[in-house]
């Protein structure tokens, strides 16, 4: 039996979100990557640049290591939601760009101090913001793996294009005649779960 290296199995499983959450840019158009797809507002750079802004926080000031770079929207009190979307201004490249080197100051930080290195999140409530770097490694994996998520499905929604991480779809092998026979067939169990009633039955 292998051993384990808990700390490189919690970075392998932030790195494949990073990658997948990056990935989804690919082959999209400036307007594509930045169009809201949803009503808040969802869309793709959006997503990286709010992924770049949480690393930044969790794995440099937490641990006492700032990013050194200036992230104006932190400090713009006027938009609450600023590192959700990017202006027209703020090009994809810089934004990529700024997500990978927000990746190499935080894993300076994993690398650097132990899973049980004690550092504190300024805006958690004060009982519980003592934190340990393993919690805010979790913490950081669950939330870029949901935003990863959430790009699978605005990616789906720009193009049609789907799948878990490059090189690996995780979807089945099929034609787009099975997919549309599929789509009816979901969409039939739907309105036959509408007409039952609450009870489950036929009315």
């Amino acid at each position: 039996m292998m051993g384990s290296d808990p700390k490189a199995d919690l970075h392998r499983y932030l790195q494949s979100a990073r990658d997948a959450l990056l990935w989804k840019l690919d082959g999209l158009a400036e307007y594509d990557i930045r169009r809201p797809l949803t009503p808040t507002g969802t869309n793709l750079l959006g997503l990286v640049k709010h992924a770049a802004t949480v690393e930044a926080g969790y794995f440099g000031d937490c641990f006492g290591r700032p990013f050194g770079e200036p992230l104006p929207w932190l400090t713009d009190h006027t938009e609450p939601n600023g590192d959700m979307w990017a202006t027209a201004d703020e090009p994809r490249e810089w934004i990529v760009g700024l997500y990978r080197r927000v990746w190499a100051h935080s894993d300076t930080t994993v690398d650097t101090l132990g899973l049980d290195a004690v550092g504190r999140v300024a805006w958690w409530p004060k009982d519980r913001n003592e934190v340990t770097l393993h919690r805010v490694l979790v913490h950081v994996i669950a939330e870029t793996h949901r935003h990863a998520g959430h790009a699978d499905i605005v990616r789906e929604l720009i193009d049609g294009e789907a799948g878990m991480q490059q090189g690996n779809s995780n979807l089945p092998s099929v034609g787009q005649a099975w997919w549309v026979e599929y789509h009816r067939r979901v969409q039939y169990a739907a309105e036959q779960a509408r007409d039952a009633g609450p009870a489950g039955r036929p009315r």
